[in-house]
């Protein structure tokens, strides 16, 4: 099971840069299905700096694995990898629904090496946690 957490400004499609998103539907994914948890929304952002902002979406997305967005910074990109967190750039407008089919079905062939680094990094994380 992963979370997956998409950037996006209409519930459909991959469309915004991260450190602009105003929201993230998050969605979790097993071998055998998909199903949306929530959209999580940045509340109130304007006056904030670029760590701010940064550090605002990180934790919103922190139970994630994988982070789809079509841009990300180079400071935000490597908070995001620290926190164990994959980003994945895909081109603007990627529909959410093809993504997460794409997954269903590498989950349930032959994941990509990189889909189970990102897997194994976030269990590691997970059960040092508990």
């Amino acid at each position: 099971m992963i979370k997956a957490a998409f950037s996006t400004a209409d519930g459909e499609s991959i469309n915004t840069h991260f450190g602009y998103s105003d929201a993230f539907d998050i969605y979790e994914i097993t071998k055998e299905k998909y199903e949306k948890l929530a959209t999580r929304v940045i509340i109130d952002d304007e006056n904030n700096n670029e760590s701010d902002r940064i550090e605002e979406r990180l934790n919103l997305i922190m139970d994630c694995t994988l982070l789809f967005i079509t841009q990300i910074g180079p400071t935000a990109a490597a908070r995001v990898t620290r926190n164990k967190i994959m980003p994945v750039k895909v081109k603007e407008d990627t529909s959410i629904k093809e993504q997460l089919e794409r997954l269903l079905k590498m989950l349930q062939t032959n994941p990509p090496l990189w889909l189970i680094k990102a897997m194994n990094e976030r269990t590691k994380e997970e059960s040092i946690q508990d």
